[in-house]
């Protein structure tokens, strides 16, 4: 209503800020042809359950043309869809059917790099002068034949490979069949803008910019020093090096500046830039600070920790300054390359209880959340067997990096079903079978459930402007009780989490004691915090 402060507040917003997103995994999430693999018809068919949670908008992760070996993230047509997840025809009806729900469109742009089979690095290769020679990043072998540096796949293995063709190297911080495009060519940056366009013209709301941190490398190829920490892990050669040069240029910024160009021609186009893996990415999650790049960034604070405790939320909200020339956060917890957060943090814990309460806490973050598919009913981890596993990382890793095709399986619709109703043909990946009793058909209709459970947390973040956008101040006790205290112009709420398997007094509010109960689980009062109890109270 137009006289309601609280609706008057969220209008003034872009419909971006403090937006709850669902990733959608496409090979995972509702295949219709049968053939094993989740599609684009699949996720239209079933967008209506993300609609039904209270998101704001979908994220698909890539589904263009592809050799697939990286699983869709070695590109070999920027502006086609891969026949396995069906046409162009099929993406335009998924955006008319996405926006007819509600729901706005982001999807990934994968700029760093390129398939081998890209018709741009065909041409590259194939002479030193061609049109598009200096389209990739080639170098001539040091004077005994090996490569130019010592940088080091993210894969493993060296960063560079030989091409008889050329007679160089071409650098790739990937799979060998991934090299790295030269954004440092004014060209290809123009080309990649491009890309951009032809998606906004059919309708896209908004990109997640991947691998941010590897668009650009020193161009004077200078060695990487070692990292000499002793206690990180070394499971990759990529590990035994600080990552400073292959990555993380400044240069960087002045690009997704071009960008935010070309998206403001647009209106309300929503970019959030990917920033993780290095100790230098500190610069680049302010990249969304002064307005006129990204307007959001994440990082892996929780996408790799090993437990989620109220310091390192306290920590990594801290990191955030609010107010102008400030950046806007995006947060998840989980996503297609992380493992499950249930099996990382919930272990030896009531899963259920657990679920719940990071669920809450997810919802309560100041910033845009992101949720992965799977998430709202309590996925964990699937163990996928040697002999089944598809991730090229893992396979080159293997056992060290724990494979991330146990967070990709098929998303459970019928825990009666064959393949959970994923499909009616043989899956890429198996079903987790413990996942059949968390299915979309055993969760529904079950106020109990974890997927209720979302539905009204995300409901209640989508009608209160406080948790949208509202001011944030955390603190702890003990690293066991959180509270959060979120405000906005309307609206105080008092958000307290036990983080702890055992019961908390909830001590001296920090509102009235009667203060009206926004939410509350895991039998939480205001007095008594149950173990992993959640309390939300409008002070």
């Amino acid at each position: 209503m137009a006289d309601d402060p609280l609706a008057a507040e969220i209008a003034a917003q872009p419909w971006w800020r403090g937006a709850s997103i669902y990733q959608i995994y496409p090979r995972s999430f509702m295949d219709s042809n049968g053939d094993g693999i989740g599609d684009l018809p699949g996720i239209t068919s079933h967008l209506g359950h993300v609609a039904d949670l209270g998101a704001d908008a979908i994220w698909i992760s890539p589904f263009f043309t592809s050799p697939m070996l990286d699983f869709g993230y070695d590109v070999a047509a920027f502006r086609d869809v891969d026949p396995i997840f069906g046409t162009l025809d099929d993406f335009d009806a998924l955006v008319a059917r996405a926006h007819g729900l509600g729901l706005k469109v982001i999807i990934d742009q994968v700029y760093s790099h390129s398939s081998d089979l890209h018709r741009w690095f065909t041409e590259s290769r194939s002479s030193r002068d061609n049109d598009k020679a200096d389209w990739y990043v080639w170098a001539d072998a040091k004077s005994d034949g090996t490569p130019p540096n010592n940088w080091q796949s993210i894969f493993s293995g060296p960063a560079w490979s030989w091409d008889a063709r050329r007679g160089q190297y071409y650098f790739h911080n990937f799979l060998p069949q991934q090299p790295d495009l030269n954004l440092h060519n004014p060209e290809v940056q123009e080309e990649l803008l491009n890309v951009g366009r032809f998606w906004l013209d059919r309708g896209v709301n908004g990109f997640r910019i991947d691998a941010v941190l590897h668009m650009m490398h020193n161009q004077a190829l200078t060695d990487n020093p070692p990292n000499n920490d002793p206690h990180r892990l070394r499971a990759r050669s990529h590990d035994f090096q600080q990552n400073i040069h292959n990555q993380a240029q400044p240069e960087v910024l002045d690009f997704l500046a071009r960008v935010r160009k070309m998206t403001d021609e647009y209106g309300a186009v929503f970019t959030v830039a990917e920033v993780g893996g290095s100790a230098d990415a500190g610069p680049f999650l302010q990249a969304c600070a002064d307005g006129k790049r990204v307007n959001s960034a994440y990082g892996f604070d929780f996408l790799y920790a090993s437990a989620l405790t109220p310091s390192l939320v306290c920590d990594t909200q801290s990191r955030w300054k609010e107010g102008p020339g400030h950046g806007w956060p995006s947060w998840a917890f989980e996503n297609h390359d992380a493992p499950r957060a249930l099996s990382r943090w919930a272990q030896g814990h009531d899963h259920k209880a657990f679920a719940t309460m990071k669920m809450a806490l997810l919802t309560a973050l100041r910033g845009s959340i992101i949720l992965y598919q799977g998430e709202e009913l309590g996925l964990d981890q699937v163990d996928i067997p040697f002999e089944l596993v598809q991730d090229p990382e893992a396979l080159k890793n293997w056992p060290l990096t724990l494979s991330r095709d146990g967070a990709r399986t098929p998303l459970p619709w019928q825990g009666n079903a064959a393949h959970g109703g994923f499909t009616e043909g043989e899956p890429w990946l198996p079903l987790g079978e413990e996942h059949r009793a968390l299915a979309i058909d055993v969760q529904e209709g079950d106020p109990q459930s974890l997927l209720e459970i979302t539905r009204q947390l995300l409901t209640m973040r989508r009608e209160h402007p406080t948790l949208r956008f509202g001011s944030a101040r955390c603190s702890h006790r003990d690293d066991k009780v959180l509270t959060m205290i979120r405000q906005s112009e309307q609206q105080t709420l008092c958000c307290i989490f036990n983080m702890s398997d055992e019961e908390q007094a909830v001590g001296t509010l920090p509102c009235d004691a009667e203060a009206d109960i926004v939410f509350t689980a895991n039998g939480a009062t205001r007095e008594v915090l149950p173990p992993f109890g959640v309390i939300f109270l409008a002070c």
